[in-house]
């Protein structure tokens, strides 16, 4: 495991769910046919649960088609449910059924969430999204990014009157991947 010193610089167009003034920022770059990325999703959204309002994740695609053919496909998705206002719909849906990631399911899932599919349909034919996925993968290689899940954390704790539910939280930050319990904070 390696550390970055900073946090990569936020964007307008970055996917954010929560506020960007919460406590905890959490950027990851993901590809969502990636086993590692699906099992940083469940976590991450572990962390949601626990922390609420307290937490904002900011999600970047990282596909890797030389490992996971249909990433690129699935992201696409993704933004293009994005530009109907569900975004997260379908990150989640995607996330939640990486064994079925094949056109056919992709579609599937745009109709379940009850996207204009003509709409759909035609941003994924011309790969609509494609450049503002590259510029993903871009700002991913500028930090270094190599590999899915890659995921970088700021913290922020004003004040000093009681810094334990901070100490906790960064412990149980650190050791999420051997499945601890989450601190109370």
């Amino acid at each position: 495991m390696s550390y970055q010193d900073k946090m990569p610089i936020l964007r307008d167009c970055d996917r954010t769910r929560g506020t960007l003034s919460a406590s905890l920022l959490i950027m990851g770059y993901g590809s969502y046919q990636c086993p590692q990325s699906g099992k940083a999703h469940q976590a991450i959204e572990t962390l949601r649960q626990a922390l609420g309002d307290r937490m904002c994740f900011i999600y970047r695609h990282f596909p890797q088609t030389s490992h996971y053919p249909q990433a690129q496909k699935a992201a696409e998705s993704a933004e293009s449910a994005g530009n109907q206002g569900k975004f997260w719909e379908m990150h989640d849906k995607l996330f939640n059924n990486q064994s079925l990631l094949d056109d056919a399911a992709l579609v599937e899932y745009a109709d379940q969430l009850g996207l204009d599919m003509q709409q759909f349909l035609q941003e994924m034919s011309t790969h609509a999204h494609a450049e503002r996925i590259q510029s993903d993968v871009d700002s991913a290689r500028e930090y270094g990014v190599k590999e899915t899940p890659t995921l970088f954390v700021n913290l922020r704790h004003e004040g000093t009157a009681n810094l334990e539910p901070f100490i906790q939280m960064i412990l149980g930050l650190m050791n999420i991947a051997s499945g601890p319990r989450l601190p109370d904070v």
